[in-house]
């Protein structure tokens, strides 16, 4: 989906003026930072989708992507049939779940117009199989029952704390298995971790990133909880952010829940692998013992090869 995406965003902006795309990207920026919780559309218009497909879509679809991939790895015999994106805007995590699994239906709920019709556009050739429904993001938000997946990704931060309860309740009450994505900021770490208590108290397991159930064992302001994605860059990515790398790496939070038979991994890398001469370190939360640092070295063997080949947000038994 890398390539098919990059050649349905190139030439979104052609005809925009500089100004007004920089202005339109300056205010969404603000918003998927989450300062701005509304009861109403944070793209209002075609210029404010055609800049936040531009600024947004790349990094979110990655950031997706990498959470659906480690729920994947836990429920490996099962994909999806049916597919509900809550407040997917354009459609980026509808891509990422078309890149993780195959046949299955979409469907793109979200309250802006004009999202819709730019998703529908972009998705058209490479996603057919998908629906693309305007409804309220809040309270009175319905899913149908016996849904698969649900996803919602860089959604709750914009929404009032009535409303993000409202959202995750419907996805919980109605899907199998949720995956809910915010930035990797402690703000969207707490939303995070707010949403996964909601997630169990409903009934549902988590399978990752966390290695169980329980409490999360980070103390609040103190750390969070946050994984990274590599994002290749277009050229018309970098115009639109202003940036000079061929990269960059989108921090982001997510958890993933089921209903399904489903086990986490015994522990997940939650810091960057730290390569030392003959031994690596290893940030993990664990299943019984919490948040631990342990030391890999050439000792090991299998391991250790293991442990130098790691990343952060990988499984570790």
């Amino acid at each position: 989906m890398h390539e098919e995406l990059r050649a349905a965003l190139a030439g979104l902006l052609d005809g925009l003026p500089p100004k007004q795309a920089a202005q339109a990207v300056d205010r969404l920026i603000a918003n998927y930072r989450g300062r701005t919780p509304t009861d109403a559309p944070v793209l209002r218009d075609r210029a404010d989708v055609a800049a936040y497909a531009a600024y947004r879509m790349p990094a979110t679809f990655e950031a997706v992507r990498a959470a659906l991939t480690a729920f994947a790895a836990r429920v490996p015999d099962w994909s999806p049939a049916t597919h509900v994106d809550i407040g997917g805007g354009t459609g980026a995590a509808t891509w990422a779940t078309a890149a993780t699994w195959e046949g299955h239906h979409s469907t793109v709920l979200d309250w802006a117009q004009p999202a819709l019709e730019l998703g529908a556009e972009l998705a058209a050739k490479t996603l057919p199989d998908t629906a693309w429904q305007r409804q309220i993001i809040g309270e009175g938000l319905t899913v149908p029952a016996g849904t698969d997946l649900v996803t919602v990704s860089y959604v709750l931060g914009e929404l009032r704390p009535e409303d993000r309860h409202a959202v995750v309740a419907a996805a919980a009450a109605a899907a199998n298995s949720v995956v809910l994505i915010e930035p990797g900021t402690p703000d969207g770490y707490l939303r995070i971790r707010e949403a996964r208590t909601q997630l169990i108290e409903a009934g549902l397991r988590i399978v990752a990133p966390c290695p169980h159930s329980d409490t999360c064992p980070i103390v609040p302001g103190e750390d969070w909880c946050h994984f990274s994605a590599r994002v290749n860059r277009s050229s018309l990515h970098r115009q639109v952010k202003g940036g000079s790398l061929p990269y960059e790496d989108e921090k982001f939070s997510y958890v993933a829940a089921t209903t399904l038979d489903a086990t986490p991994a015994p522990a997940r890398i939650v810091r960057k692998p730290q390569l030392r001469k003959g031994q690596v370190l290893l940030d993990l939360c664990t299943t019984h013992e919490g948040l631990q640092r342990t030391t890999v070295t050439k000792r090991h063997g299998p391991q250790y090869r293991e442990a130098r080949d790691a990343s952060w947000g990988d499984d570790w038994s």
